[in-house]
């Protein structure tokens, strides 16, 4: 059985954690919600989502992808060394690395952007940029293991990209 990982936070954006968990249900998968603690987190919509998880407790080792919503949750994401190591760990070892809407911005603290196609909402492409990525603009950019997309209507584009490169791995 393949294994997922999805972060939370604070501020996540509802749907874009939502949409992900369930769809990985659905096929079948383990989902692990992980956070920097094991608490309960409120969406941007009012959403409240709790974590299996803390990273403390994770290892990049045990997953197959790691899903990275947005909203403004990837900020606070982001500045946990635990949290970019365990991407910066998954994208070593080929592993699918998914990022959509602020997502990305996790990937840019992991230092994984450099020479990479990588979308988002647009209000992060410049640190794409400066992280060395290429920011595409696409609704769904796909570089080897590492799948991003800019906004909730890229979701169902993005989710086949995702299921066929898990079927392929």
């Amino acid at each position: 059985m393949l294994q997922v990982a999805v972060f939370v936070e604070d501020m996540v954006e509802d749907v874009e954690f939502l949409y992900p968990y369930y769809r990985f249900l659905e096929e079948g998968y383990k989902v692990d919600v992980i956070s920097q603690s094991k608490d309960k987190f409120k969406g941007k919509k009012g959403g409240t989502f709790a974590a299996d998880k803390s990273i403390d407790d994770a290892q990049s080792s045990e997953y197959d992808i790691v899903f990275i919503p947005g909203g403004y949750a990837p900020d606070k994401l982001r500045t946990n060394k635990k949290i970019t190591n365990f991407v910066k760990q998954m994208d070593s070892s080929k592993k699918i690395v998914a990022a959509i809407c602020h997502g990305p911005w996790v990937l840019v603290s992991a230092n994984v952007c450099k020479g990479r196609k990588i979308t988002s909402f647009p209000s992060i492409q410049d640190d794409i940029i400066n992280a060395g990525g290429t920011h595409t603009g696409k609704p769904v950019s796909v570089d080897a293991n590492i799948i991003t997309a800019t906004d909730p209507s890229a979701m169902p584009e993005m989710f086949q990209e995702i299921i066929k490169a898990l079927k392929n791995s």
